[in-house]
Order: structure tokens, then sequence, then C-alpha cells
């Protein structure tokens, strides 16, 4: 059963990801991988969300698999961060590399410990 729930999110999760990234590439021409960030910054917020939510007893195993693992760990794709960084740094933009590094770490802790706080203030 617990597999099952972690296919499922999966089967939302990277579609979406893939979807949302040719929609923010569609949108913004820049050097910087604005589709990844944007999938990385939401599902750390989803996931912060989800943690906080489990901490104050407010969701069950089954939706922290369902969402947690199957949904943002589809969603989320550290990999192709690390790709797409690499090639900023390969392609003669070690500056956008740099900034695409920081950014991303940066604005995906914030967003976890937004949801956290967030779940902590409605539960």
């Amino acid at each position: 059963m617990n597999w099952l729930l972690v296919v499922t999110g999966a089967m939302v999760g990277a579609p979406l990801r893939y979807l949302t990234d040719r929609a923010v590439r569609s949108r913004y021409d820049s050097a910087l991988p604005w589709g990844t960030f944007a999938v990385n910054v939401v599902g750390s917020l989803v996931l912060g969300l989800l943690t906080g939510a489990a901490a104050a007893g407010a969701t069950s195993p089954h939706v922290q698999l369902l969402l947690g693992t199957g949904l943002c760990g589809a969603l989320t794709t550290y990999s192709t961060f690390s790709y797409e960084t690499l090639r900023l740094a390969e392609e003669g933009a070690p500056g956008y590399a740099a900034v695409n590094v920081v950014g991303s770490v940066t604005a995906g802790l914030g967003a976890a410990f937004a949801g956290v706080w967030l779940a902590g203030a409605l539960w």
C-alpha cells in the first residue's frame, strides 16, 4: 500500500515538474534555469507545510508518503539543479552558476522554513 501512495504522488509530481519548467521557460528567456528554481522552491514550501502539519499531528503517514515522498520527491530535482548549474559554469557563466546555487539554496530553505511556520500557525 505504501509504495502505491508514493507512485501515485510521483505520477503527478513528475509531469507537473516538466510542464512547469516548460511553461516558465516559454515565458522567461534567461540564462538562469527559472523553471527548476520554481519547482524546487514550491516543493520545499509544500514539504515544509507537510512537515509542520505532521509535527502538529494534523496529517497521517499516508498523506506524508503521497505528498511528501511521492509528489515532492518527483516535483523537485536536485540532479537537474546540479546539471544546470554545471552547464552554466561550463558555458562561461560562472556568475550565473553562483547566483543559481546561492539563490536556489536560500529560497528553498526559506520556503521550507516558511512552510513549517505556516503549518504551525494553522495547526
